[in-house]
């Protein structure tokens, strides 16, 4: 679809309204526009055409109400007609959505940067080191149509589960495949641009979403270490309590204790620890001051990357290889061990043979397919995919638990601005945390976003949000996520996508105002000269008073901007196949020799980010799936 005339005419009066000049930055232009439109162009036709629908009906409330088209109006009179939109619980989503893409095609330009006195890329040369391990990453593209591949175990994900088995089966001596639908990205394709590699590695644009009482962006990795190539690296155990509730609920053995060697393995490997002072920056420095100051519990995050030099892109694909993402610790290794990785193959069904799984389908990006045949099948998609793939087929839900249960972690987040230079884009975006509140689920962590993503994240335009903008290097953003009482459910969704859907409690909103009425203290008591929150009526706080208002207001789920990062339980594991998916080994109760190890099996919520203890579970999942494989030959040559 190609925007018209008019619709680009639309688009800019939008943007010139929204994003005028301020003293630092000169006015959104016929620039701006057109690479809004091809921000929104690459998430596809679908995205394009809602996303100029939006523009359209706004210059339909125009000329309904002025009898003027938009684009002809004067400046106060646009600014207005936007301001109507957001005021209102449902139309304020509608003005996001339609300024998203024209924040980020005004934001994500050197020239902005370089007025802020900021670098637009961050990426250093890429090593000329030769990584042999690449030599065994194809794309599916090079299998024949109708080829069948033979291994011992298939591995579907390479993300915080399928990383793990991969290596541990691999250096077992056994045959492995790993198949994974996204692309393969080196060192040197991480140019640090999030728009860019949003596209590129982030499924649907990192427009994956659960819907209910509110919408809810789920970002999901589509590339080769799947969610963990684009997490903040954090790499916490979870409490005790947390694990010994679920062994006590479901007959699970994932106590504390239990898990303890394989926690450790995990955290070896990752080479877990605490960034340094100077790559944890201001930021950790503020909160502290202000932690410190209400008499607070915080401390420096551990993570899976202690060597970061605080370039402030993990979410994007580390450009230093700090972060041991499985693209860069588990998989090498697995293929190093002589693993096989294909990669833009997309698995379309199990192959199941008299009650036990055999391979699976897979196809190409032209659509051929081709068919790999496994003893056994470890699924390891995540918590939204994994489910979707499996109901389709109508496999492994005689419990009818399959796709239920899902947990995600709400999470909203707040930017301050203080009167001296922060310069937080340029420290660990997560690298501190405050855990005063850790018992009443309320987890406070860094949340600081480049400066495209954190204009998108500012809910307000025009004047005043420019002139917040200009100031971005006196500012950066801390957050938080609830262990939610809440529950949503995933079934099959078209186009082979998970459709999520998730209604928000009324106790889960209650968290959410305490925790950020909690989140206005801490910055205040650090110096905080205003707040911007993700809070409808509450966007700009100045004082305590303002804090002390929005503990106590009357809000609904609609009223937060929200987003999830940890999925967690939609094929949870237990020892009663009325209630559980997977048994204790992984391995599905319905389905002999098919395995689901990722995050679908921890019941959540954990109160903690979940990656390793994913990992852990998957380290021992390898051990349960080498032991069966062992059995087979065994019976094979009886």
């Amino acid at each position: 679809m190609t925007p018209s005339d008019a619709d680009r005419a639309t688009l800019l009066a939008i943007a010139t309204a929204a994003l005028p000049a301020s003293r630092a930055l000169d006015a959104a232009d016929a620039d701006t526009v057109r690479r809004a439109i091809d921000v929104v162009a690459r998430a596809g036709d679908a995205a394009l055409t809602a996303w100029l629908g939006l523009s359209r009906t706004l210059d339909a409330l125009a000329r309904a109400t002025t009898r003027v088209p938009f684009a002809s109006l004067p400046l106060g009179e646009r600014l207005a007609l936007m301001q109507r939109w957001a005021d209102g619980a449902t139309t304020r989503h509608l003005l996001r959505a339609l300024l998203a893409p024209l924040k980020l095609g005004y934001f994500d330009d050197e020239r902005v940067y370089g007025a802020l006195g900021l670098r637009f890329t961050t990426a250093p040369p890429s090593s000329n080191e030769r990584q042999r391990f690449r030599e065994r990453i194809e794309s599916a593209a090079t299998v024949p149509a109708g080829e069948t591949l033979e291994c011992d175990a298939v591995i579907v994900g390479t993300g915080a589960g399928g990383g793990p088995v991969a290596k541990d089966l691999a250096e077992r001596g056994l045959a492995v495949i790993v198949l994974e639908e996204g692309k393969y990205f080196a060192r040197s394709d991480f140019t640090a641009r999030s728009t860019k590699m949003m596209a590129s590695m982030y499924r649907s644009a990192g427009f994956t979403a659960a819907v209910g009482n509110t919408l809810i962006p789920i970002p999901v990795g589509k590339t080769v270490g799947g969610t963990t190539t684009i997490n903040s690296g954090t790499a916490l155990r979870p409490p005790e309590r947390v694990l010994g509730q679920w062994a006590a609920r479901h007959g699970a053995d994932v106590t504390l204790g239990a898990l303890a060697p394989y926690y450790e393995r995990v955290e070896q490997v990752l080479g877990v620890g605490e960034s340094s002072a100077a790559a944890l920056g201001k930021p950790a420095q503020l909160i502290a001051k202000g932690a410190d100051a209400l008499g607070w519990s915080h401390h420096a995050l551990v993570r899976n990357a202690p060597g970061c030099d605080g370039q402030g892109v993990c979410c994007f694909g580390c450009p230093t290889e700090a972060k041991s993402s499985t693209n860069v610790s588990y998989l090498p290794a697995a293929l190093k061990a002589g693993a096989q990785l294909y990669t833009e193959a997309k698995v379309t069904r199990v192959l199941v043979d008299d009650g036990e799984a055999r391979g699976v389908e897979v196809a190409r990006r032209d659509g051929a397919t081709f068919t790999v045949r496994a003893r056994v099948v470890v699924l390891a998609c995540g918590s939204l995919h994994t489910p979707a793939l499996l109901l389709r087929q109508g496999l492994a839900n005689s419990s009818g638990q399959l796709g239920r249960n899902l947990t995600i972690h709400p999470a909203t987040s707040a930017v301050a601005l203080f009167d001296e230079v922060v310069d937080g884009h340029a420290a660990v975006p997560q690298g501190y945390a405050v855990d005063e509140f850790a018992a009443e689920g309320l987890m406070f962590e860094g949340a600081t976003a480049p400066l495209e993503l954190t204009a998108v994240a500012l809910t307000s335009f025009g004047p005043g949000f420019m002139d917040t903008m200009g100031r971005y290097r006196s500012q950066f953003g801390f957050g938080f996520m609830i262990a939610d009482a809440s529950t949503g459910r995933v079934r099959p969704g078209p186009r082979g996508e998970p459709f999520i859907t998730y209604t928000l409690q009324d106790a889960d909103v209650a968290r959410l105002r305490r925790g950020m009425a909690l989140l206005g203290r801490l910055y205040f008591a650090a110096g905080a000269k205003e707040m911007h929150s993700a809070v409808h009526g509450f966007e700009r706080l100045r004082s305590m008073a303002d804090v002390d208002r929005l503990a106590t207001a009357s809000l609904s789920a609609r009223s937060f901007d929200l987003s999830a990062y940890h999925p967690l339980g939609t094929a949870r594991i237990g020892a009663d196949p009325r209630s559980s998916v997977v048994a204790s080994t992984h391995e599905c109760h319905d389905v002999l020799n098919l395995y689901i190890v990722d995050g679908s099996n921890v019941q959540g919520p954990l109160f903690v980010n979940p990656q390793v203890t994913i990992m852990a579970l998957a380290t021992r999942a390898a051990e349960h799936i080498a032991r069966r494989l062992e059995r087979l030959d065994a019976l094979a040559a009886a």
